[in-house]
């Protein structure tokens, strides 16, 4: 199955997951790797102003989500069976996040992916996270 490109992964993140589209832009695709801007608003804040970690983690599950999907097309049960994430620093006020994700490994089941976030316009990582995804099997495909 064919990959899919940003206009792809925008209409299938809106008509997928239309709670997170209106927040979650992909900015770029270049080979294993997906940028993925969250447009921060204040829903995403905690208490002292900061963005929320749990902001954080979704942007860098989408991002992950998307890295894969533009390698093996609109699939949309695949999802995460492993994450973990550490957050290293507050991101700066005011501004979006940006997510890194680049595939490492992208098997036939399973596919790892590392993410890194910054704040837009700074090259300083306030987190990174690692994931898992199952990939179902393709359509027509049984379980053995």
């Amino acid at each position: 199955m064919a990959g899919m490109d940003i206009p792809a992964l925008q209409d299938f993140l809106a008509r997928e997951f239309p709670q997170v589209a209106d927040e979650i832009a992909v900015e770029t695709l270049d080979g294993p790797v997906a940028t993925v801007r969250l447009r921060v608003s204040e829903r995403h804040l905690r208490p002292g102003g900061t963005l929320g970690g749990p902001a954080m983690f979704l942007l860098a599950d989408v991002a992950a989500y998307c890295a894969i999907l533009s390698r093996i097309g609109p699939r949309a049960l695949t999802v995460t069976t492993n994450a973990g994430i550490d957050f290293l620093r507050k991101p700066a006020a005011g501004r979006d996040l940006l997510c890194r994700a680049e595939i490492l490994k992208l098997g036939w089941t399973l596919v790892v992916v590392d993410t890194r976030l910054f704040s837009d316009g700074e090259d300083t990582v306030v987190a990174r996270a690692n994931f898992t995804y199952s990939i179902p099997p393709a359509p027509g495909l049984g379980v053995s």
